[in-house]
């Protein structure tokens, strides 16, 4: 008993300390300027470390533009700039149609190329994922050209996917998503499921009839984008990590994340605007700051 006893204040200063870490963690993933509230602490970090590794190239959006060009001309990969009423909103349209849009090492580079240069472009608010081939999104990886690899070249291969792709993964988030039992029936069975079946687990938010262009997922897409234009950039970004990491813990160190993650929001010019706009009873103009 005095062995239990001694023991349990420190396993209980273990967990704190591994939540201290881990909350740590969450806020560094915010850039430099972020701390942790209250007793909690937090090292200022490299925002190259947050980008894991990336550094924006000079010339900044011009830059990105140039990229999109480029991308057109090897046509697997388009990337589309909305313009008017659907300004923030970027495009990622896939088009491998001969592969039925699976991923190759050269679209896994051109994915993540654009996604590390929509990530310091402070005027993009949402990006869309979009198969530009009818009747198919993507056949998950290139196995025709995985075969063709190497046995060292895979595993660079399969880690880089997991980087650009959260939903790989499926032993992990599966039983997550719609629970151990059911996940396990689906791994071992291979059962592929339609898309109600897919709705009604858990694991699609929506299911809509295709229209005659065969771009109802599309529209729908493009429907959502448009309800998140007009919230705050800043607001978004810390509720999405508080939500992703959150989901990992137990709720006590959920809540820590919370809290660090709204402590972000209280010194923001975009959390001003927002009380001044309800003040004055208008429609908040956010700027991400």
């Amino acid at each position: 008993m005095a062995v239990a006893a001694s023991a349990a204040p420190g396993a209980l200063g273990t967990l704190q300390a591994s939540r201290a870490r881990l909350v740590a963690a969450c806020c560094a993933r915010l850039g430099p300027r972020w701390r942790l509230p209250g007793s909690w602490t937090c090292p200022r970090v490299d925002s190259t470390i947050w980008a894991r590794g990336w550094t924006p190239a000079a010339g900044g959006a011009a830059w990105q533009r140039g990229y999109s060009a480029e991308v057109k001309t090897e046509d697997e990969l388009r990337v589309r700039y909305l313009e008017e009423e659907n300004r923030g909103i970027v495009v990622l349209g896939i088009n491998r149609a001969y592969a039925k849009n699976s991923l190759s090492k050269n679209l896994i580079k051109m994915l993540s190329k654009a996604v590390d240069a929509l990530k310091s472009d402070k005027k993009v608010r949402t990006i869309i994922v979009r198969s530009e081939v009818p009747g198919i999104f993507c056949a998950g990886a290139d196995l025709k050209e995985r075969a063709k690899m190497s046995s060292s070249e895979v595993g660079p291969f399969v880690s880089k996917i997991r980087a650009m792709i959260n939903e790989i993964g499926g032993t992990q988030r599966l039983p997550r998503a719609i629970g151990m039992s059911l996940a396990k029936e689906l791994i071992f069975s291979a059962r592929v499921l339609d898309g109600q079946e897919a709705k009604s687990v858990g694991l699609i938010s929506h299911v809509l009839e295709q229209n005659q262009e065969g771009d109802a997922a599309y529209r729908k897409a493009l429907d959502l984008a448009r309800e998140f234009l007009p919230q705050g950039p800043v607001a978004m970004r810390v509720a999405k990590l508080a939500i992703n990491q959150g989901m990992e813990v137990d709720l006590v160190t959920g809540l820590a994340i919370e809290e660090a993650c709204y402590a972000q929001t209280i010194p923001t010019k975009d959390r001003l605007e927002g009380l001044l706009a309800f003040k004055e009873k208008r429609t908040p103009r956010y700027k991400g700051e």
